[in-house]
């Protein structure tokens, strides 16, 4: 039975993180080295947490499925992270970054973890640039910030387009000096299957070597999963083909409460879809939209190029709904606003895209400057598309990206079983119902350098440091059921392929909960999904075995969690009836298409308990605005 605690520290939301440090538990150096840490996932918040532990002497075992860690999809970030040091003497602070975050999550996340991502954000530069992160530069030789969507401030440093890149091998380097010196044992080419339960606590986890086939068993006191989002349930998205919810879902499964996974952001600036063997979706950054300037045509089906429509006849629809921040809006609006205006047929010749413009920029500061600023993914574009964006509009469309929900976790990052941190994106806590611009990485590397080494202590310091044999039966007990799944997998021998039946969930799910949900819709997909999953069952084909290099197996075992994902997701959505954030009901909107959020009734975190495969039990963690009052989120 999952009892919801969010552990939530007494004071004022400005001490709470302070008094909570001072409060804790402590481990003395010596006692540290008889603590076994398991980190899972090797991205910015799994590497930095790696790094941290074991600098602090702990004894830190990471996974990863890649060859190297420095693989990990937190490599693919551009645009940059927030922090609120206000260089720019723009008005900004810490509270500000605080409450802009609650805004931008449409007020559905908790004030104090929010607070505390303001309050460490800081400390991150600090961090990495020490590291030797290259940041971008201003003449004199301070660091340069930019301005993101969601906000009326420039709080976002950046290392040109490859923001994500210079900070995980800032956090990489980092890892690799433990690595040396023997405080962390690396383990590549491993993925996760399960988790371990010993008396109530996680102990361990078992593994499948991607290479040999061969089932592990490792055991620790504690067990960290840093194993990032799940937005390719969608199968088309910005994520690496290989990201996936396994890891979380597994443990999912063996108790740990999931949070708002109807919280799924689809991001308003990534390349339009542009063939049916298509296997991703490329994300051109957020970054861009400081400069260009987004349009479409004011006609209807205009199949003209875009320098022969004249300005006159262009719609500039963010900047004329959205005065205030303009091309900044928030993803979820400016996402939504890119489906409707391709829904009336103003979407470039009719079509699903619409125009991102460089001109006015180039003719304001030069084509060097912008060259500067945003030269790299300019290249990227041009190399993908055959189009130079110098000389003509780049063409976007919006595409599944970041996902806010996750594995439910409190404020010390523990989730609903005791021993299972879970940190990153594969966690709820830090975003509501849309997560802005340049935050993913800002919390990624909040829990891993800044938090979980002060709230991991905290609990080691009620435990006893002793070692837990992998020759257990709980350990055993989950290597049969491990090995019974992937029987399974390996014994339906149908016709269809993953990839089949992945495209097709893919494909309900974007269409019926994907950036507007309605109760007739979502009814009708969550019996589809079951189907689906009945197909799945009966009539995938899985080839090759398990005791080798298996990647069709691989990707069966992800789907096939993504398969009941994907339900969960949608059931999420039916019972959430409001419209907040990212999740939009069609039926709850003002008469200009405006979000209507209903706090009286949804002003809870959504928790579900897994009780079988379609069946979830509902636990309701209720959110308390003390500081940032709720309001109507404009950004008008």
């Amino acid at each position: 039975m999952i009892k919801l605690d969010s552990k939530i520290p007494e004071g004022h939301i400005s001490e709470k993180w302070t008094n909570h440090k001072f409060n804790m538990k402590l481990v003395n150096p010596a006692n540290k080295r008889k603590f076994d840490v398991i980190i899972v996932g090797t991205g910015l918040a799994g590497a930095s947490a790696a790094a941290t532990l074991g600098e602090l002497g702990y004894k830190v075992k990471a996974f990863t499925y890649h060859d190297s860690s420095r693989r990990a999809h937190s490599i693919a970030a551009q645009g940059g992270i927030n922090a609120a040091k206000s260089y720019q003497n723009d008005g900004d602070s810490i509270y500000r970054l605080f409450y802009d975050t609650v805004k931008g999550g449409d007020f559905r996340s908790r004030e104090a973890n929010v607070h505390r991502l303001a309050e460490v954000s800081n400390n991150i530069i600090d961090q990495c640039v020490a590291q030797g992160v290259p940041f971008a530069r201003e003449y004199g030789g301070t660091l340069a910030n930019r301005s993101f969507g969601g906000a009326q401030v420039s709080r976002t440093f950046y290392a040109r387009g490859e923001t994500g890149q210079q900070l995980l091998l800032g956090a990489y380097s980092s890892l690799n000096r433990q690595i040396h010196d023997g405080n962390v044992e690396m383990h590549h080419r491993k993925e996760m299957l399960d988790v371990v339960i010993v008396d109530g606590q996680a102990k361990g986890i078992v593994v499948r070597d991607l290479v040999t086939g061969e089932i592990e068993s490792h055991a620790a006191q504690a067990v960290l999963l840093a194993t990032g989002g799940y937005s390719n349930v969608f199968f088309l998205s910005t994520s690496a083909m290989n990201c996936n919810v396994t890891a979380a879902w597994r443990a999912h499964r063996k108790g740990a409460a999931f949070a708002n996974p109807c919280y799924t952001q689809i991001h308003p600036t990534a390349l339009p879809l542009h063939g049916e063997g298509q296997s991703k979706l490329v994300l051109m950054s957020e970054s861009l939209r400081n400069d260009g300037r987004i349009w479409v045509s004011k006609k209807v089906g205009d199949g003209r190029e875009p320098g022969d429509i004249p300005e006159g006849e262009r719609d500039y629809y963010l900047e004329r709904r959205y005065p205030s921040f303009g091309n900044l809006a928030p993803r979820d609006i400016s996402s939504r606003s890119a489906k409707y205006v391709c829904d009336e047929g103003r979407g470039i010749g009719g079509g699903r895209a619409v125009y991102l413009d460089f001109a006015d920029a180039i003719n304001r500061i030069g084509e060097h400057a912008v060259r500067e600023k945003y030269g790299n993914l300019f290249e990227m574009y041009e190399n993908i598309t055959g189009e130079n964006p110098y000389k003509v509009p780049m063409k976007i469309y919006p595409a599944p990206h970041y996902t806010m929900g996750g594995l439910w976790v409190d404020y010390n990052l523990m989730s609903s079983i005791e021993g299972l941190f879970v940190l990153g994106e594969a966690n709820f806590s830090d975003h509501g119902a849309n997560r802005l611009g340049a935050s993913a990485l800002m919390q990624g590397l909040a829990d891993g350098y800044f938090v979980i080494p002060y709230t991991l202590g905290n609990y080691f310091g009620g435990v006893k440091p002793e070692k837990v044999s992998t020759d257990r039966a709980e350990f055993k007990q989950v290597e049969e059921e491990v090995k019974s799944g992937i029987d399974r997998l390996l014994s339906v021998n149908g016709k269809q392929t993953v990839d089949d039946i992945h495209r097709k969930l893919g494909e309900l799910l974007i269409a019926d909960v994907g950036m507007s949900r309605e109760k007739e819709k979502l009814e009708k997909v969550i019996k589809d999904i079951k189907s689906l999953r009945d197909e799945f069952w009966n009539d995938v084909k899985v080839v090759g075995k398990g005791e080798e290099l298996n990647q069709t197996l691989e990707r069966a075992g992800r789907v096939a969690d993504f398969l009941e994902l994907g339900e969960l997701m949608a059931v999420d959505s039916l019972d959430r009836n409001e419209s907040c954030g990212a999740h939009f009901r069609e039926e709850y909107q003002t008469e200009d298409g405006e979000a209507v959020r209903n706090d009286e009734e949804y002003a809870y975190v959504a928790a579900w308990e897994y009780e079988e495969a379609g069946k979830w039990k509902l636990h309701k963690e209720d959110l308390n605005f003390e500081y940032v009052k709720l309001a109507t989120r404009s950004y008008k």
